[in-house]
């Protein structure tokens, strides 16, 4: 349904799961699990896995924290995308890695849900891009002391507006792990 001519395939895109940016996640260990599950499954279907990590002031290139989490390991010939914006899209070559991959949809996982996952989803959705978050594959840190809801309540509303997210030509929702389908609508 993208938008995209001639791009029929699907993408796993790993946001971020880095040991800065994930080590006080809400339920790190069980997100961590589930986007190693699913990259398992997209490696077992031959599909493409695209991993994005950010860096900036405060998760400097090459720091223990930039890196990625040990439970997850970037395949050989696994793109890896580099990013200093919240849209993972934003000044990088990620655009650029999709279409040689052919995929006009995209199933998202990673962190963190008030940032740079919905970031990229906004940015994958009107560059045409489908777009699908795995409900129980996303975290975020607990930010309550600048305002923001408690991190279960950010995912939870991230999911809700996800799954009703709409445009001509573009299908979005979410999908939790188990029923993520890279042939189709999960």
């Amino acid at each position: 349904m993208t938008t995209l001519k001639n791009r029929p395939n699907t993408a796993l895109l790993v946001i971020d799961v880095q040991n800065g940016v994930v080590e006080e996640a809400h339920q790190r260990d069980a997100i961590v699990a589930n986007v190693g599950s699913l990259v398992e499954k997209a490696r077992r279907e031959r599909v493409p896995v695209v991993w994005v990590q950010h860096s900036d002031a405060g998760l400097a290139r090459g720091s223990d924290d930039w890196r990625i989490v040990p439970e997850l390991t970037p395949g050989d010939g696994e793109p890896l995308v580099e990013k200093n914006y919240g849209d993972s899209f934003e000044d990088t070559t990620l655009e650029a890695v999709l279409a040689g991959l052919g995929v006009g949809r995209l199933v998202v996982v990673g962190a963190e849900t008030d940032a740079c996952i919905r970031s990229t989803l906004h940015g994958a959705f009107v560059r045409g891009y489908d777009a699908t978050l795995v409900s129980d594959a996303h975290t975020t840190g607990d930010q309550t002391a600048w305002g923001a809801p408690p991190p279960d309540q950010v995912i939870a509303h991230t999911n809700l507006y996800w799954t009703y997210q709409t445009a001509p030509g573009r299908s979005a929702g979410t999908a939790e792990t188990k029923d993520v389908n890279f042939a189709g609508p999960s």
